[in-house]
């Protein structure tokens, strides 16, 4: 049994939480929600713990895909069943499970209605983004990436916010729009290959036309998910109207679907295009970083604020993917779980407020930090971390990728790290009229600090951001074979010869 398992550790991985929300469904009844609760979390826990494994038995030498697995799926057009996982996957199929155990524990007294029915949507949305990063198999990919947007689309029309119809409706066009584009890409890749099989994409010669085309539909798809200026006015939109939960794992994990899915795919299948068109998204990269954090500036709403504030912070990780030296890249990878940990911990402080006063506006606080001490020191730690404090995850990230900037080119660098200053501002700012001076009204003198369950689920996130801004090495060790090795693959062209 135990060969067993350790044989198929990403089918467990995608799988349990799947089956979990499954068995969560049956257990729905809204008046005795507190079996359903417990049922959710064992399921998370069981999921996370099956993850683990992928990390300890991680070999960390090998840059290429371990612990494959699969068999054929449909023989007629040579679809597999095909999992796999390197050092870039590894870390983000962690922070995946981690966060749905987080998300189920903030939900515990917040959602009343329809228990077992939220709680299954984010176990299944997890399975299915696990195999997103999983997936080797093209098509395969493509199902769980449609398939992943059924249950956060679920999630805000069904406990979002008065206008979560039209935040939902603009988030499924949008999202469904690119994946046409990335579905077109895939089908004239088997018309070449005969094969859905990733490897065999990455040894096939293409034109440099065609690996433009190719790379511009991924590109659609890929760049709506980061998301990427200018097609993301559809995120705010969705943090306002989603529920708490549902913007912590927009935030923490499916904006990095779509930077994975540049790694895994739009690069190394099209490797000539990435660096021919690299002038082009390190552009849009540094417009997300200075424009919208300037943006984030004019934010009357948090949640909104902290939606512009993520855009412009992935705008690292794309500037770190087309400058192509590890520095930037490894920083870009690291940038995706610090952000995680940081934007999960900034929309659950929102929430713990949301709860309490039922508004997200700014104006609708002041002096937040006389009633709720403890809780203030959390919200400006990771306020301060979200800024890029030394010592805290979201410092090395961005350290990195400008370090890496630096070795492409200077004004690069120069651009990038005015978010030290803009990131800064907006949250500080933010942080300033919640928080500090005096007790602004009512609704604020009322207010009490944090419970046992909001309090633990911020410290183990403080921790985590603390523990990776003081000790990223494990991360890095772990990315770095497999970095060197995509920069490898980035580096060979893929023109036919003669061209």
């Amino acid at each position: 049994m135990l060969s067993y398992f350790s044989q198929h550790l990403l089918s467990f991985s995608v799988w349990t939480p799947i089956l979990s929300g499954i068995a969560v469904l049956f257990t729905a009844n809204d008046h005795k929600p507190n079996g359903t609760r417990w049922l959710a979390l064992a399921g998370g826990i069981l999921a996370f713990l099956v993850a683990i494994p992928l990390y300890t038995q991680f070999n960390f030498a090998d840059g290429g895909f371990q612990f494959q697995e699969g068999f054929s799926w449909i023989p007629a057009f040579n679809i597999n069943y095909h999992l796999g996982v390197d050092g870039i996957a590894i870390p983000l199929i962690l922070l995946t499970s981690f966060t749905t155990v987080i998300v189920i524990i903030s939900a515990w007294e917040v959602i009343e209605k329809r228990v077992a029915q939220y709680m299954a949507c984010f176990l299944i949305m997890s399975g299915l983004m696990v195999g997103v990063f999983c997936a080797l198999d093209a098509i395969l990919y493509y199902v769980f990436w449609e398939a992943m947007l059924i249950p956060l689309f679920l999630a805000i029309g069904i406990w979002g916010g008065p206008n979560r119809v039209y935040a939902t409706i603009k988030f499924f066009l949008y999202t469904l729009l690119g994946s046409l584009l990335m579905l077109v890409a895939f089908i004239y890749l088997y018309l070449k290959t005969g094969s859905f099989e990733l490897m065999d994409y990455y040894r096939l010669p293409l034109p440099l036309t065609a690996q433009v085309l190719i790379f511009l539909a991924f590109f659609v798809a890929f760049a709506v998910k980061v998301p990427m200026w200018p097609v993301h006015t559809w995120l705010p939109d969705a943090h306002v109207e989603a529920p708490t939960g549902g913007s912590v794992v927009l935030a923490a994990i499916a904006l990095k679907l779509g930077g994975y899915s540049f790694l895994r795919f739009a690069m190394p299948i099209a490797p000539d295009a990435a660096h021919y068109l690299s002038g082009f998204m390190i552009t849009l990269s540094l417009i997300a970083i200075v424009y919208i954090a300037l943006v984030a500036l004019a934010q009357k709403d948090m949640k909104k604020l902290i939606a512009y504030s993520s855009i412009s912070h992935m705008g690292f990780v794309t500037l770190g993917f087309f400058i192509f030296n590890n520095l930037g890249l490894e920083g870009a990878v690291v940038q995706m779980v610090s952000h995680g940990f940081i934007s999960a911990a900034m929309f659950l402080c929102v929430g713990v407020l949301y709860d309490r006063v039922h508004s997200r506006q700014i104006e609708a606080y002041g002096g937040v930090a006389n009633t709720m001490p403890v809780f203030a020191a959390f919200a400006v730690f990771f306020a301060m971390a979200n800024s890029g404090l030394p010592a805290t995850s979201g410092f090395v990230g961005e350290f990195m990728v400008i370090l890496g900037a630096i070795q492409a080119n200077f004004w690069y660098a120069f651009l990038a790290s005015t978010t030290l200053i803009f990131g800064a501002a907006y949250t500080l700012w933010m942080i300033k009229r919640v928080f500090y001076g005096e007790i602004a009204n009512a609704n604020v003198a009322a207010l009490k600090d944090l419970n046992k369950r909001e309090f633990l689920i911020l410290a183990t996130l403080a921790l985590l951001v603390l523990a990776l801004g003081v000790y990223p090495q494990p991360l890095t060790d772990m990315t770095n074979a497999s970095v060197t090795q995509l920069l490898s693959l980035l580096a060979q062209s893929k023109l036919p010869v003669g061209l």
